[in-house]
């Protein structure tokens, strides 16, 4: 399971405990729209039932075909001679020429995609989820560099933790019959 996803320079504001009568503030500076694009994947390995995640990451940029082919090369490589099937949404870069050119070249290479608006069935968008809205919520971040590194660190983080992964697969409503491979 793939997809993107965008760390903002504005933070998420979300509701926080505060004494009574101390409205908390998050202030922030907003000189433009930066943010950190990330490509990520929710990897099962259904022999070991291992989860990873993968990530890479594109600071001050969008997601185009080109970064979108690069991930999938990337995975290709990562997991050498496994058929690897990938389920995403409809993002045009997901389904642009030079995307289509690789899954051509390479067969063990899979592209599955989503119904229109179902991020629920996509269990990265729990990881992203779980980082941005939760983990990264209300931050005071003002430096591109900055926002790289924590949105690195929350990754990292999340990725190291099988229960973390496996509940996102839960959450998405993905059955996970790992019982023969256990």
């Amino acid at each position: 399971m793939a997809d993107e996803v965008g760390f903002m320079m504005t933070p998420n504001v979300k509701k926080t405990w505060a004494p009574i009568a101390q409205t908390p503030v998050v202030a922030y500076r907003n000189r433009r729209q930066q943010k950190v694009s990330v490509l990520g994947a929710v990897v099962l390995h259904a022999a070991t039932a291992k989860i990873d995640l993968v990530c890479d990451f594109h600071p001050d940029s969008y997601v185009r075909g080109e970064q979108a082919a690069a991930f999938l090369h990337r995975v290709l490589v990562e997991y050498p001679e496994k058929t690897i099937d990938v389920v995403w949404d409809n993002l045009s870069a997901h389904k642009s020429p030079i995307v289509k050119e690789l899954a051509a070249e390479y067969p063990r290479l899979r592209l599955h995609y989503l119904p229109t608006y179902a991020p629920q069935l996509n269990a990265v968008e729990g990881v992203w989820s779980l980082t941005k809205y939760h983990r990264m919520a209300n931050h005071t971040i003002g430096e591109l560099e900055k926002l790289h590194a924590e949105a690195k660190r929350h990754l990292d983080d999340v990725g190291g933790n099988q229960a973390l992964l496996r509940s996102c697969f839960e959450g998405a409503e993905l059955a996970l019959n790992l019982s023969s491979a256990q």
